[in-house]
């Protein structure tokens, strides 16, 4: 993935006040942390015993609602200074998240509003190529301007602020206090030492530099170059009031293989973002020391991990960049056959013959100290089935994964190890005070034999290490616009997945409220056809108490004999008047008032069409009929049965008869 650069304004405010301390729980190396919550997990900021102490800090929310409360910030609010003394330039940084046990914290502030991922990095005061506020110990005392430091007791060390990944570089620092000289005041029976080198991110904070493989040093007492914990003869020694100049030199970084994801050089960041003490940092996992690397600490045969005219390189290799490691290490069982197969050791690739590291002292050139330096990619490393599968059943929580690709800050960095109240100042340019000649490299390949007297005509083929720390700070924030970037691609397709399930809920919970519905209205009409049921044997008892005398209808024995309902019933001759011809005679014309009043019932036949006139004529009379026939296949409203004097609609019905 490339970088590209991104400018961006910056504000310098005052220097920041610390706010009041705050107490903290047990530390805890685990980091868990679940989505959106806020429970304090333990910090496992600050670093060594008897610094501040680390407040609980918070998981911060991903979602922009939950954050509108807190101030956006271009430049961190920490750290406060302190001073060690009265009147003294140096100072003690508090509050600050220090890195340490195996955790790494850099600045972060609030994105905008519209941004698809809530932080992004920001810088910390001043705004300079310096020594980290972050990673140092906490027993290095700073100047405000974080180019002067102090050491305390036994070897601390400090990286600075930007690491070099490929180019030339240059750097002085000026010895203020060390070389065994004692400070004012010391009782101690050793002095003030100094170790300056460069250092990978790897490479320990409570040690000196040289200490293991990550790291490589010159000390001050014996001019030595030190790596692994081996001193070497190299230049003279540097004494307090010397100047030491500091130069790298690396190739140019390699690209990424496309068709190889598990290629390390893919950059990829994993880090959460956590709120210390109101400030809000990025906490990930520092990377790990690889047992390739310890191995070389632990060999047996060190002849064969390193040799003396050239560290680190080793007598055999399989390939220019790629170094052997020892065959025998200690806890192996004698190295025996079956431990190495059980463990297999993965070779260690170099950056190659153009990558070298050489000092100044006064401007004396003292040669190459340390030449094809490890590359500082993590080594290649595919993920396991086990831990894929250990991290599904973890979906849904937000925890620390270790990182196996660069994350853009990998490289070498600056560090200076102070031994017993040593004191130094860094000088990042690009005003020196011995300037090196425009082509050091002609310089460092043959020392003493060119003339290193500066030459203002010449282009320089170097850089001053000032340089440096904009073009870094322009690579984070590439890497945030590009986050960003993939972030919004990973949103829209997410969002409408989201929408696609809001509207299929609804479409669900719309079908049941209809199911539920139809249970309902099922119960409802179950329910009614068991009371009309119940109901029907006291219709009928109540129909028939009200029925007239059976003596109205008897019926002849012959008649009834016969089968029938007796002879024909006479009625008046008359046609329906749908004419309206006057001549004709109408229904109502023949109901005359002797037939309407006083006169007999006939009783109504069974309902046919040809019979049902009966009712209609009837009807029109203005008499009740209460009949069986009415009653039960009428319905009036919800099946009442209709109240004496009620008159229905005879018209409709004669009508439909008639039809």
């Amino acid at each position: 993935m490339e970088v590209s650069a991104v400018s961006r304004d910056r504000s310098l405010p005052p220097a920041p006040t610390p706010p009041a301390p705050a107490q903290h729980p047990h530390n805890s190396k685990k980091r868990k942390h679940a989505a959106l919550s806020h429970t304090a997990a333990s910090s496992p900021a600050p670093s060594d015993p008897g610094a501040t102490p680390g407040p609980e800090n918070l998981v911060l929310s991903s979602r922009h609602a939950d954050l509108a409360s807190r101030p956006r910030l271009t430049i961190s609010r920490h750290p406060g200074f302190i001073p060690v003394a009265p009147n003294s330039p140096y100072f003690t940084t508090e509050p600050l998240c220090f890195n340490r046990l195996n955790f790494r914290y850099s600045p972060a502030g609030l994105a905008p509003p519209d941004s698809a991922l809530p932080f992004r990095t920001i810088e910390s005061y001043p705004p300079a190529f310096r020594v980290s506020w972050e990673d140092r110990s906490p027993f290095i005392k700073v100047t405000q301007d974080g180019l002067g430091l102090q050491g305390e007791k036994g070897f601390r060390s400090s990286r600075c602020n930007a690491p070099i990944r490929e180019g030339r570089w240059y750097m002085e620092v000026k010895i203020v206090l060390g070389a065994g000289d004692k400070p004012p005041g010391l009782a101690r029976k050793e002095g003030a030492h100094v170790r300056l080198g460069w250092a990978r991110r790897e490479a320990p904070l409570n040690a000196p530099a040289g200490y293991d493989g990550y790291s490589y040093a010159m000390r001050d007492k014996t001019g030595e170059k030190v790596h692994l914990s081996r001193p070497r003869p190299y230049g003279r020694p540097f004494r307090t009031g010397d100047v030491v100049g500091m130069y790298i030199a690396l190739p140019p970084r390699r690209h990424p293989d496309k068709r190889d994801p598990y290629d390390p050089a893919h950059i990829r960041r994993e880090r959460i973002a956590i709120e210390f003490k109101g400030q809000e940092y990025f906490e990930s996992l520092e990377y790990a020391q690889s047992k390739e690397m310890v191995a070389l600490m632990d060999a047996n045969d060190r002849a064969k991990a390193t040799n003396a005219s050239s560290l680190p390189s080793s007598s055999t290799k399989k390939s220019a960049t790629v170094k052997n490691l020892p065959s025998n290490a200690r806890g192996a069982k004698g190295g025996s056959k079956s431990a190495q197969e059980s463990t297999p050791m993965r070779p260690l690739p170099t950056l190659g013959p153009e990558s070298y590291i050489a000092f100044f002292v006064n401007s004396e050139c003292q040669g190459i100290a340390f030449q094809d330096l490890y590359d500082y990619l993590p080594l290649r490393t595919p993920p396991s089935k086990a831990e894929q599968k250990k991290r599904a059943n973890r979906e849904g929580l937000r925890e620390h994964k270790e990182n196996p690709f660069d994350d853009g800050t990998l490289g070498y960095y600056p560090i200076i190890s102070l031994f017993n109240g040593a004191q130094v100042r860094i000088n990042p340019g690009p005003n020196f005070d011995f300037p090196p000649p425009p082509d050091i490299d002609a310089v460092v390949a043959n020392p003493g034999d060119v003339d290193i007297k500066p030459q203002p005509d010449a282009k320089p083929t170097w850089r001053p290490i000032c340089e440096r720390y904009g073009e870094y700070m322009a690579e984070q924030w590439a890497l945030d616009e590009l986050e960003e970037k993939e972030a919004r691609k990973t949103q829209k397709p997410q969002a409408e997945a989201d929408d696609e399930q809001a509207q299929q809920e609804k479409r669900e919970q719309r079908n049941a409220k209809r199911r539920a519905q139809a249970a309902a209205r099922r119960e409802r009409e179950r329910k009614a056809q068991q009371d009309a049921a119940g109901d029907a044997p006291s219709k009928r008892s109540k129909l028939s108490s009200e029925w007239p005398s059976s003596s109205l209808y008897a019926r002849s024995n012959d008649t009834a004999a016969a089968g029938d309902y007796g002879p024909p019933m006479l009625v008046p001759s008359f046609t329906l008047n749908t004419n309206h011809n006057p001549s004709t005679p109408s229904i109502a014309d023949a109901a005359t008032p002797d037939m309407r009043e006083d006169s007999e019932r006939i009783p109504s036949p069974a309902p046919t069409v040809e019979s049902s006139i009966d009712a209609h004529i009837a009807g029109l009379a203005g008499y009740n009929d209460t009949s069986a026939y009415n009653t039960d296949y009428e319905e009036v409203g919800d099946g009442a049965v209709p109240e004496a004097g009620t008159e229905t609609d005879g018209d409709a019905g004669t009508e439909d008869a008639i039809s």
